[in-house]
């Protein structure tokens, strides 16, 4: 089961992406999550604290790790047959929710035909998690598809879009829709979160069904998910959270809609 969130800034898909990675593991799936956006905190979703979290270092980021895979001793030369399975064994962390993290960090596009050595890590690593190796991935990216690259854009069982009911937010949505569809991905859904009332499931509603969006399943707004994310805890852990049960629905609908 592989699966990428994406959105606008903002609109709450990392914890969307966290609750899928932590049902997956509920239900018996060896889980791999993937955080590649630029402000990364999928860390503290799964349940690590400040300091640990901060302790990681991007694979983007690690210089030391990338030059030791596309180094050729020639400047503006790079390496580009190795092999990244090492990489989920040393890197990737694991999470109190039982969830292993890896955390990506920023690249350039990856549809722009960058060749630059952290892009073509970022590049091969991303490949491997999601079309070679036989676990669940759960992928939370920035507002675009162009991390995961056309070819393996193909591979990802189900694109969900996150958008609350802000016409920007949904109007972001249909863009990463359109090239998602572009990019050859079939399952794309949307999901409205932080929806409050019937006034904005009618808006997320009305707006998908003009442009052509499948939606998915309404979050609803949850004060208690505000009050953990201020005690520095990870809202994942109280299964009693509105949005956290409404997230695990959507797990379960994910896998019986790609069986």
């Amino acid at each position: 089961m592989k699966v990428a969130v994406s959105g606008k800034g903002g609109v709450g898909k990392t914890l969307i992406a966290g609750g899928l990675a932590r049902g997956f593991v509920e239900r018996g799936l060896k889980t791999m999550a993937i955080d590649a956006d630029s402000s990364p905190n999928l860390g503290l979703t799964l349940g690590l604290s400040t300091e640990e979290t901060r302790k990681i270092v991007p694979i983007s980021e690690n210089k030391q790790l990338v030059e030791s895979k596309t180094s050729t001793g020639y400047s503006g030369v790079y390496n580009l047959n190795f092999t990244v399975d090492d990489i989920v064994k040393q890197y990737s962390v694991a999470t109190p929710l039982g969830v292993n993290l890896i955390v990506m960090g920023t690249v350039q596009s990856m549809g722009a035909g960058c060749m630059c050595a952290p892009n073509a890590v970022i590049r091969a690593l991303l490949r491997h998690l999601v079309v070679e190796r036989d676990e669940a991935v759960v992928l939370d990216l920035e507002a675009g598809v162009e991390h995961i690259g056309r070819g393996t854009a193909r591979q990802v069982d189900a694109l969900l879009i996150v958008a609350d009911s802000n016409l920007k937010s949904l109007e972001i949505a249909k863009h990463i829709h359109d090239m998602a569809q572009a990019a050859g991905m079939k399952q794309l859904y949307l999901v409205g979160n932080r929806v409050m009332n019937d006034t904005q499931k009618k808006a997320i509603q009305s707006f998908a069904d003009k442009n052509g969006l499948t939606l998915l399943a309404f979050v609803p707004f949850d004060q208690k998910v505000i009050e953990a994310d201020m005690l520095g805890e990870t809202p994942l852990k109280n299964k009693d959270i509105a949005a956290v049960k409404t997230i695990d629905n959507i797990c379960e609908l994910l896998l019986k809609k790609t069986a």
